[in-house]
């Protein structure tokens, strides 16, 4: 995929073209606060999800969540594949085994161990209070420190002092809508998902959709590097306190928030194919 044009007006999704949608084969997108509302998937959302994957859509999200709930999601959801930690793999089905795509460039297990290990100990230093996210143990590839999910939420100018720290430490940094997540390895969101895609799009039945047929969801400045990689984006309503920060900005945005705009995303892709139940 190439480089979408930065700062590109934001239109309304509602009134994304019928004609420029009904190409869309494909729909890529984020979890937190982008398919999930406040911390849970609404049976709209999902029912939203099964309605997409019935229509022939192919199904990818893309998620800072760790390895541990990305092999649920490759198992249960109706999804092709789940790319995880921000790009650091992709695991699929295949003959009803989980498999997985790892994307290239991470260090091997034992560097990265050490060098999360060191930041840990840096941001424990700086940050007394700071506490892991509740799923690190389920992570491979990087490092998630809660600022407002099982915590009180931090103030905007300590969470930017923890993304500064991470990258003066020569780490990756991320701000998610929920945590702040830190990583060594030259890859994001987007390397994996390509890797993912040039590795054959396993898991994927039928042919790869072509870059124009893709459409990607999201929610946060940590999905910035997917609104410029894809030519077509859609940023629910919960994104709006965030652009200030974005300097690629989606093609359009909802009127809802959260799951309610992944809701809205599904209503009209299906519309625009005339499928819309």
């Amino acid at each position: 995929m190439t480089p979408a044009c930065a700062q590109r007006p934001i239109l309304l999704w509602r009134h994304a073209s019928f004609a420029q949608l009904r190409k869309v084969r494909a729909v890529a997108f984020d979890i937190d606060d982008t398919f999930t509302s406040h911390g849970k998937i609404t049976p709209q959302a999902f029912a939203a999800l099964w309605k997409l994957k019935r229509a022939g859509y192919a199904l990818v999200p893309i998620t800072g969540r760790p390895a541990g709930w990305c092999d649920h999601i490759a198992r249960f959801w109706p999804v092709d594949a789940v790319v995880g930690e921000n790009g650091a793999f992709a695991f699929f089905m295949r003959d009803g085994v989980r498999r997985r795509h790892d994307t290239p460039g991470p260090p091997v297990r034992e560097e990265r161990r050490r060098l999360l290990a060191g930041l840990g100990d840096r941001i424990r230093a700086e940050f007394p209070d700071a506490q892991w996210a509740s799923d690190q143990d389920y992570r491979e590839y990087d490092l998630a420190i809660d600022y407002c999910e099982d915590v009180s939420a931090w103030p905007d100018f300590e969470v930017e002092r923890l993304v500064e720290l991470c990258r003066g430490a020569g780490a990756h940094a991320k701000v998610s809508s929920i945590h702040v997540n830190a990583w060594f390895g030259e890859y994001d969101k987007v390397a994996g998902f390509r890797s993912w895609l040039e590795a054959g799009a396993p898991g994927l039945n039928g042919p790869v959709p072509a870059e124009d047929e893709w459409i990607f969801v999201g929610d946060s400045p940590n999905d910035e590097p997917m609104f410029g990689a894809f030519p077509l984006s859609v940023g629910v309503a919960n994104l709006q306190p965030f652009l200030e920060q974005v300097e690629k900005t989606p093609t359009w945005i909802t009127d809802s928030q959260s799951g309610d705009g992944f809701v809205e995303v599904a209503e009209r892709l299906l519309e625009a194919r005339g499928m819309d139940e």
